[in-house]
């Protein structure tokens, strides 16, 4: 999912695998595999190109954290407790964004969206990243983000 992420755009196995051999020896077929179950799985789209595929991510690397985090979170038997944890392991740097984030969310209450701090991540609106995760359901459920 990393290189189909990385793009953001359709790929085929020959130009993940051409990416993935750069850095190790790997065969067509176990990459045309990877990305046949990701198919099945629901995690990538496909659509024919001649005697080829072209896959194309369901949902935005950042959607999937989040679907992650909200599955991790809703399944503590104390909410407030797993999240003062949670905020204990975070660095000054990723408590700034949480604040920044928690802002940005709360500006778009009643329709009023507030602009993103400068340098902030684009962050997908809310409604756009529960339609994608709806799509696709259960991909934050097994836990496996490959």
């Amino acid at each position: 999912m990393t290189r189909v992420w990385k793009w953001n755009r359709p790929v085929t196995v020959r130009e993940v695998l051409e990416d993935l051999q750069r850095e190790r020896s790997i065969a067509y077929t176990t990459v045309m595999t990877v990305l046949d179950n990701l198919h099945h799985k629901g995690w990538v789209r496909r659509e024919a190109e001649g005697r080829a595929y072209r896959y194309e991510a369901v949902s935005t690397r950042a959607a999937y954290a989040a679907a992650l985090m909200n599955d991790a979170w809703s399944q503590s038997d104390n909410a407030a407790a797993a999240l003062v944890a949670f905020f204990g392991m975070m660095s000054d740097e990723q408590r700034q964004a949480l604040r920044d984030a928690v802002r940005i969310v709360e500006g778009t209450a009643g329709g009023i969206t507030a602009p993103p701090p400068e340098g902030a991540p684009e962050v997908p609106d809310t409604a756009e990243a529960s339609e994608t995760l709806g799509e696709n359901p259960g991909s934050a459920q097994d836990g496996r983000g490959r």
